[in-house]
């Protein structure tokens, strides 16, 4: 029985330092820019192509 206190306390703890960095990784802006990553795809083959072309 005392194995599964053990596991509860050790999984809170892990979910808290998780949650900890996620609240940190969201103040220093790391989610910001949702439009960007949506289209990149799109222009990527074009730098690509300029960049053949001009080697």
């Amino acid at each position: 029985m005392s194995v599964i206190y053990l596991l509860l306390s050790v999984s809170v703890l892990v979910a808290i330092v998780f949650f900890i960095a996620f609240i940190i990784s969201v103040k220093k802006g790391q989610y910001d820019d949702t439009y960007t990553p949506s289209i990149r795809m799109l222009f990527d083959d074009e730098l690509v192509t300029k960049e053949t072309n001009e080697k």
